[in-house]
């Protein structure tokens, strides 16, 4: 049986494109999707021709890096450190993100090639860290852990004394309404989620055409994020084995609600990121939505007649009082077990991620909300988004959200999990089934595919 990080070299499992995580990658400025890998084998070898993979430097000459990674115009942020570092000189090449980033990077460390730093996603580290392609770089960063919040830092230590990746932006989630409309129906924002429910059959009473909001099917982060905020544990390693729980309590508890109101009729039950749901939130059939701190720039491209016209609060609590949100979306700055010059490499990512000058850079430049607790407080974010001026407070309120985000240790196989949610959940909706059996069915597949692999399960 293999140790809960040890080697998992099945990567046809990341590669096959019906299993691949469909994730959406969110910047200020933009929403993309990816998916499908059905070139990524030919786009890795052209890379790796070009010259493209770990670092090297002439006798004479500087430390030359190479940072595999997707957040836009990362090259004039790195372009700052290049001018004060002559030493250390970093090359970005410009990469798809999610799956496919996970392929190539995989693909090139098998030839040995990987580049020297790469943006990898929270979920997606544990993949790569099983297959020894990110190294530990505690030994080089020091204590930097108050840095960022409890909960993000778990993300990149998978709860041990392990430093696998240097937190670059974070996704914690909040509610956005529609403040015009919940003033026209007399609405107050709902603080817990028994009142987002009461919320959401007075909409439905008030105009049938109407919902709060929708439930995806397609999108497990989102639902992953919501189980963590009702205190979900899915993967959890316990000494020298995972602990796999995806079918506890909280997120049984998160499924029954959520099934219980779409099959009340109170919530409607069609995916995000359609046409229709674009549509929806443009014309106020849809009054609310459970997000991320990127929403913004989601709206602002599908909803732009509506600017000005949202808020944004908090998430509804499961307990009165209590302050705790999940977190969709995020990536961090990891270091390559290929990488000659691994201290030099995790300098950098240390100083992309946590120095003024850079971090300001990468809100500016890159358009991500940034990790770092000090950056979330930048000058950068002192202007709200210009969709939402009406609330200047924003990034503020947003800074103090994301200091509540809750931990989370994310499994080697989230790949197969996130698919099988899809899967299961379209179904229940499709065939009016229980979405708590649809969790089962994630738990049971997660496993099974674990278990298939040889990693080692606690009992």
């Amino acid at each position: 049986m293999k140790s809960p990080l040890g080697m998992w070299r099945n990567q046809h499992r990341w590669s096959n494109t019906a299993d691949a995580p469909r994730t959406p990658h969110r910047f200020f400025g933009k929403a993309t999707t990816v998916a499908g890998k059905a070139t990524a084998t030919l786009a890795v070898a052209a890379t790796l021709a070009a010259g493209c993979g770990g670092g090297d430097s002439d006798d004479d000459g500087p430390i030359e890096l190479t940072y595999w990674a997707w957040a836009p115009e990362l090259a004039s942020v790195v372009e700052i450190w290049n001018e004060s570092h002559p030493d250390v000189q970093v090359t970005v090449v410009e990469q798809a993100g999610g799956d496919d980033m996970v392929t190539r990077v995989l693909a090139a460390s098998e030839a040995g090639e990987a580049p020297d730093l790469i943006q990898a996603e929270y979920q997606a580290l544990p993949t790569l860290i099983s297959n020894e392609v990110v190294a530990d770089v505690s030994e080089y960063v020091g204590d930097i852990s108050d840095e960022f919040g409890e909960g993000t830092w778990q993300q990149v230590t998978l709860g041990t004394d392990a430093v696998w990746g240097i937190p670059q932006d974070t996704g914690p989630m909040m509610l956005y309404y529609r403040i015009d409309l919940f003033e026209q129906f007399n609405l107050s924002v709902p603080t817990t989620w028994e009142e987002f429910a009461e919320t959401a059959r007075a909409v439905r009473a008030a105009d049938p055409n109407r919902y709060l909001t929708t439930f995806s099917a397609n999108d497990p982060g989102w639902f992953a994020g919501l189980a963590q905020q009702a205190g979900a544990t899915w993967w959890e390693v316990e000494g020298d084995a995972w602990n796999v729980e995806i079918d506890d309590e909280a997120t049984l508890r998160v499924a029954e609600y959520w099934g219980g109101l779409v099959a009340e009729d109170v919530i409607d039950d069609q995916p995000m990121y359609t046409p229709e749901w674009n549509t929806a939130l443009n014309d106020g059939t849809l009054l609310a939505w459970v997000s991320a701190v990127w929403g913004p720039g989601v709206l602002e491209g599908v909803a732009g007649d509506t600017a000005g016209l949202w808020g944004m609060a908090p998430l509804p609590q499961w307990t009165p009082g209590e302050n705790r949100t999940g977190s969709w979306g995020g990536s961090s700055t990891a270091v390559t077990t290929d990488s000659d010059h691994p201290e030099e490499a995790a300098e950098f990512a240390v100083w992309l991620n946590t120095d003024p000058e850079a971090t300001t850079a990468l809100v500016r430049e890159s358009n991500i909300y940034p990790a770092s607790r000090q950056a979330q407080a930048s000058p950068a974010l002192q202007e709200p988004p210009e969709f939402f001026s009406n609330q200047p407070d924003f990034y503020s309120l947003a800074s103090e959200i994301a200091d509540t985000a809750v931990g989370v240790t994310w499994g080697p196989n989230v790949n197969v999990t996130y698919s099988t949610y899809r899967d299961a959940f379209g179904a229940a909706i499709t065939d009016g089934t229980p979405f708590t059996d649809a969790v089962h069915d994630m738990q049971e597949a997660t496993v099974n595919d674990m278990r298939d692999n040889g990693f080692a399960l606690a009992e």
